[in-house]
């Protein structure tokens, strides 16, 4: 019987997210290795390539096995190579070699991009032809195809993939993606068809708010095909569109992003991208003029149809109208089975939430959000829209023929096509489901690029956003050709914009006040993003092609900053979203916007400082880094106290403080002593907004305040990560309060029910609270230092990392807590436990327990003359406090709740001196009737 080796080595990926055609000549080669054998480590590894019929064999000495450069000479156009890997340990074992990964370098060289850019020369989606004949018997024959718009191709009456809304959306006057796709087991010999479905996509929407919307891009919309043919008899042929094709209109009557489709089915043309179709009355295209930019491999992961959903529940409106729930907010569409009169239209209308029983589209502004399906009478029909997609949960259906059914719907998800790696889990059922709200928060937003929301009339790719949430969605999803293919747009518009990061990218709405200005926070994300792709990914190439541009916006800053070192002009967001702020004045936080441009300042140069000792810059390494010195201590004599008060007393302020690392001698303690207090003062509800709520509980943690961080994680009146699940949200909203505790909309004109920005805190639960996180780029080697909290039991996160998956979280049981952690192949971990006990550890799994009573102090007499603060710090009295002021007088008990400062130096009677008789009273006796031992420490 054939001995198996003791360690197996998976398919490696070539390039960045292992796609069959790569832009890369030299990609990056990454592999992951399988053993039961604990503690194994690659000594080294052997890496083949079949290139031509010929095979060669480099060696990479030491443990690398990610993102390894190719050992090879270059690769040619359209080359395609097969690559394994064979791997040797370091206690002598070896595998076998993995299983080939086949890609082909798909670059073109731009002098041999030759199609023309044709269609309608309007903007009405429609169908294109062009016929070519084969005389020879063809060795292989790549197709490359875009559009300025969005398409789909077929040969010869076969769809070539599942991708949906190709090419996705880039800054289309600088970088164009192409689809490559070998379709040589589609040709015939003799005639052949190749047909395009275009429609407008991106590339023709009004983008804007409000009545200032309107086209960015200009010209109608266009598809181009090449098609390269290697014949057998070593010729080759390029054919290629141009004004020999055709077009006619298509079922698909009109389509827009935010409007939503139009289909007519009657006007469906069955076999229209066959040869044999007859398309004597379609009319010659028209060649049109796009921007002067060669189409180059899509390299970012395709979107899909990724799931389907049935309906939940049927719902009748009070105004009698029919609502489909589908019982979680997500992106995508419908699809319908519907069976009628020929010529009859069904619409179908999309929201997140229902108001008032109806559906809520107030928060859309001016999408519709509708598609519309006109019947062709053929029997039963299945359609469902391709060039457009939605956020909802709700969808109401209108002129159904005949009874309906639910189970004639289902609900399509729809998003970028990236490999789920990561998950959190806990008991605690309200935070397990905030979690997985984060989790559908970043699918429906991770759609061609990363957006601020799926749903109303805007859909951008809003820098600020991704720089506070990228540490979070590397955790869960893949994301590394996704956000890479994302910051080459980034670079492209911060180059044409002189050094600015703009708001939004792509640059579309450059009507917007202050669009191309610097913003913190929004424009650091050039140096936060490409970190976080090192760090998670161990993708130094982000680095390398980010590195002009992230020392472009550190300099752009430092020259408005001047001589104090301290950015304190021009237009900012500053901590955007403070609970604080009213409706129609998002930006009006409690922190100055300066603190918050200069700490952002200091972050983005130490970034670019440890991004230039990587890329072996030294001298750029020096500069940076002395920079960010001369920043910190420029921000600390301006904003910071010798007893560590920050001159704008708010908790973001400490927060970006005590995570950035800008303080670092005693007043840091003092900081956190601060932080907590206002944590507490603010009756542990939130008070950070944009900025500060991804790092206040880091803040609060690092500084030993864990209990803090837990009564505000798990804090469910509003504003808290909590309050929307209470609400039943199924997505992380825009606002803390987008729905108000009636049920009502919330009134801002800023209204979204899916926005992942203030999900980003995921990052820390599945870092600090769970414990998983890297010590060395890529997980090579792994922090595990989980942080019990004391109103969870339990908490656990995995990872699959580049080199496997990695695992780690604690449970209670009585006064023990039990560890564990496992650790893939080729890794290593550095355990820190909450007892002060560390161990290297290699990889295997590891379990440990230790003794940690969960802290119940004694509870003291509650009266009117106990502190604010010990009211607040023990949930029990608090609730019954609140519950015998509400029995009496339910406005006055919202309006103690929301105003009282929760203090160590206030009696509970003071803020309620002006109460009448009864309810002091009440308050008294429900103090009284606590028992004397407390019980509130269990999840809920």
């Amino acid at each position: 019987m054939r001995e198996e080796p003791p360690v197996t080595v998976n398919t490696p990926q070539v390039g960045l997210s292992g796609e069959p055609f790569i832009a890369e000549t030299e990609p990056p080669i990454s592999w992951k290795m399988s053993t039961a054998v604990p503690g194994w480590t690659q000594a080294c590894a052997e890496v083949a390539v079949v290139r031509r019929g010929q095979a060669s064999t480099a060696e990479i000495t030491g443990r690398d096995s990610v993102h390894v450069p190719w050992p090879f000479a270059p690769l040619e156009p359209r080359e395609t190579v097969r690559v394994r890997v064979r791997v040797h340990g370091a206690d002598g074992s070896a595998s076998a070699w993995s299983e080939e990964a086949e890609v082909t370098a798909a670059a073109l060289p731009p002098q041999q991009w030759r199609a023309r850019f044709v269609g309608s020369g309007g903007e009405e989606p429609h169908l294109l032809r062009g016929t070519f004949a084969l005389d020879r018997s063809v060795q292989r024959a790549l197709l490359y195809t875009t559009a300025l718009g969005a398409y789909d191709v077929e040969i010869n009456g076969a769809v070539l993939d599942d991708a949906e809304l190709k090419p996705g959306w880039t800054s289309y006057q600088w970088r164009l993606n192409a689809e490559v796709h070998d379709i040589t087991a589609h040709l015939s010999h003799g005639a052949n068809a190749i047909g395009i479905v275009l429609t407008g996509g991106w590339y023709t929407e009004r983008f804007g708010f409000r009545d200032a919307a309107r086209r960015f891009y200009q010209g109608p919309p266009a598809a181009a095909a090449q098609l390269i043919l290697e014949y057998n008899d070593g010729t080759e042929e390029t054919i290629t569109s141009g004004a020999e094709w055709r077009y006619a209109p298509g079922p698909v009557v009109a389509a827009g992003i935010y409007q939503g489709e139009t289909y007519d089915g009657r006007r469906s043309l069955p076999d229209w991208s066959s040869p044999e179709f007859d398309d004597s009355d379609w009319v010659a295209v028209a060649v049109i003029d796009g921007p002067d930019v060669v189409p180059t491999v899509r390299s970012s992961p395709p979107v899909r149809a990724v799931e389907h959903r049935p309906v939940h529940r049927v719902v009748t409106t009070p105004s009698g109208r029919t609502v489909l729930d589908f019982g979680q907010n997500l992106v995508g569409r419908l699809r319908i089975r519907v069976e009628g009169e020929r010529g009859h239209t069904v619409t179908l209308r999309h929201a997140e939430v229902l108001e008032d029983g109806e559906l809520g589209v107030r928060p859309l502004r001016n999408a519709a959000a509708t598609d519309h399906y006109t019947l062709s009478g053929d029997g039963e029909e299945t359609w469902e829209p391709r060039w457009t997609f939605h956020g909802f949960r709700y969808a109401e259906v209108e002129n159904w023929p005949g009874e309906f059914t639910p189970d004639r719907v289902t609900a399509v998800v729809v998003h970028s096509d990236m490999p789920r790696t990561g998950g959190f889990t806990t008991s605690h059922a309200l935070l397990q489901r905030f979690h997985d709200n984060v989790e559908w928060g970043m699918r429906g937003n991770f759609l061609s690029l990363p957006t601020d929301c799926p749903q109303r009339d805007e859909r951008l790719g809003w820098t600020g956003d991704m720089q506070v949430f990228a540490p979070a969605a590397s955790f869960l999803y893949d994301c590394d050709a996704f956000l890479r293919s994302w910051l080459d747009d980034v670079v492209c518009e911060q180059r044409a914009a002189g050094g600015v990061v703009p708001m939004v990218v792509p640059a579309v709405i450059p009507q917007v006040p202050g669009l191309l200005d610097p913003v913190a926070a929004w424009g650091d994300a050039i140096t936060v993003v490409p970190t976080v792709l090192w760090e998670r990914f161990g993708d130094r190439g982000a680095l390398r092609a980010c590195f002009e541009a992230m020392a472009s916006w550190v300099e752009l800053v430092e020259a408005r900053a001047g001589a104090t070192l301290l950015w304190q002009d021009g237009l900012q967001f500053g901590d955007w979203l403070d609970p604080d702020a009213p409706p129609e004045r998002p930006g009006a936080a409690k922190v100055d916007a300066d603190i918050v441009a200069t700490a952002y300042f200091f972050r983005s140069a130490e970034l670019t400082g440890r991004a230039a000792a990587l890329l072996g810059r030294d001298a750029d390494a020096r500069h940076y880094a002395d920079l960010a010195e001369r920043v910190a201590a420029a921000f600390r004599d301006a904003y910071v106290t010798p007893q560590g008060r920050m001159m704008s007393d708010a908790p973001t302020a400490y927060a970006l403080a005590i995570a950035f690392d800008l303080v670092t001698d005693e007043r840091r303690q003092a900081m956190g002593e601060r932080l907590a207090h206002l944590v507490r003062a603010s009756g542990y509800r939130i008070s950070t907004g944009f900025v500060g709520t991804p790092l206040i509980c880091d803040a609060l943690t690092a500084t030993g305040h864990s209990a803090a961080a837990s009564r505000l994680l798990t804090q469910t009146e509003c504003p808290s990560w909590l309050y929307p699940v209470t609400m039943g949200a199924t997505t992380v909203w825009e606002r803390w309060d987008s729905m108000l505790e009636d049920g009502s909309i919330n009134p801002g004109q800023m209204t979204s029910f899916n926005h992942y920005a203030l999900g980003a805190v995921a990052d820390w639960l599945h870092r600090e609270v769970a414990g998983l996180a890297p010590l060395e780029a890529a997980y090579r080697t792994l922090r595990i230092a989980p942080t019990p909290l004391e109103d969870l039991d339990d908490a656990a996160a995995w990872h699959e990392t580049p080199y496997g998956t990695a695992r780690a979280g604690w449970r209670r049981e009585g006064d023990r807590i039990h560890f564990h952690a496992e650790v893939p192949p080729n890794a290593a971990a550095r355990v820190e436990l909450p007892s002060g006990a560390t161990y290297d550890i290699a990889s295997g799994v590891h379990n440990w327990v230790e003794e940690h009573p969960r802290s119940v102090p004694p509870r003291a007499k509650r009266d009117l003359s106990s502190s604010l603060a010990e009211i607040v710090d023990d949930p029990e009295a608090y609730r019954a406090v609140l519950a015998a002021i509400r029995d009496t007088d339910p406005e006055r008990a919202e309006a103690f709740r929301r105003t009282t400062r929760w203090t160590p130096g206030r009696q509970l009677r003071e803020p309620l001196n002006k109460a009448p008789l009864p309810i002091l009273e009440a308050v008294e006796k429900a103090l009284e009737a606590l028992p004397t031992e407390p019980t509130d420490r269990a999840p809920r």
